[in-house]
Formats: structure tokens, C-alpha cells, sequence
């Protein structure tokens, strides 16, 4: 089983700089915690210095983070504010048939509305979600 990390790094952010990642390591804990068979995707791990990434190489990564969205069993995505290219990894992978779950407060956003199964408007709600079961039973119906 892939779960695919996704959420914001740069944002609306303007230069190389990048917002604070350390949600990542939370909910890869929390993934691990409750899907100890799960193999997790996070294309920051992967690629932490990507901001400074030459054009070309930038839009390898970009590609590359969106087919392993597409192909993953289950995507989740930590929108704070909007994240662009959270928004094409979400859509890319409602197309492949994955399942959403995106923990954000931002419920009348479009794009987390009609690709996201499931909406969570925090890492504590993710967390109780995945205790209660109910992270194993969404990745069940994949």
C-alpha cells in the first residue's frame, strides 16, 4: 500500500522560501502508527532543497510527485492555506481513483470539496480518524 504526502510548501509564499514542514513527520508518524504495512510518499523527504531545483530538474520532480500521487492507494493532503501543486496532485489522483483525505480548514475551497473523501479540519481530527478505524476502512474500499 503507497500513501502519498502531499500539502503546502511554498504556497503563496513569494521567492525559494518554504513554509514549515515538520506536519510531515506527524502525519507520517500517524500513518505508520495505524497503517504499519503502508509505504509513505513525501516528495519533500525525497527532495528538501527542491525551491533552488534548476527549471529542468524542478519540472522532473513536479512530474514525478504527480505520478506517484496517481498511482498511490491513498493521498493526503495538509492545506493550511492553498497549495497549487497539492491542487494537481489531488486532482491527477481523483482521476487514477485514490482516495483524498485532506485536513484543512478550508471546506469551501472547490478543489477540496469535489476530489477529497474525506475532509478533516486538523492533524488532531486526522489522528482520531486513523485511531477509530476509520483510516484502515477508507483504504480497504480502494
Amino acid at each position: 500500500m503507497q500513501v502519498f504526502i502531499c500539502g503546502i510548501i511554498q504556497g503563496s509564499l513569494k521567492g525559494k522560501d518554504i513554509h514549515e514542514q515538520m506536519y510531515r513527520k506527524r502525519i507520517r508518524d500517524i500513518i505508520q502508527k495505524y497503517l504499519p504495512a503502508a509505504n509513505v510518499y513525501c516528495p519533500v523527504s525525497l527532495h528538501p532543497k527542491s525551491p533552488f531545483y534548476v527549471d529542468e530538474r524542478a519540472f522532473k520532480v513536479l512530474n514525478e510527485s504527480i505520478e506517484a500521487a496517481r498511482v498511490s492507494d491513498l493521498l493526503i493532503a495538509y492545506l493550511p492555506e492553498a497549495s497549487m501543486g497539492s491542487a494537481i496532485e489531488m486532482w491527477e489522483a481523483k482521476q487514477a481513483g485514490v482516495k483524498i483525505i485532506a485536513i484543512t480548514s478550508m471546506t469551501s475551497n472547490w478543489v477540496v470539496r469535489y476530489v477529497s473523501d474525506v475532509i478533516l479540519k486538523d492533524i488532531d481530527e486526522f489522528e482520531d480518524f486513523a485511531r477509530k478505524a476509520s483510516l484502515a476502512k477508507l483504504v480497504q474500499k480502494t
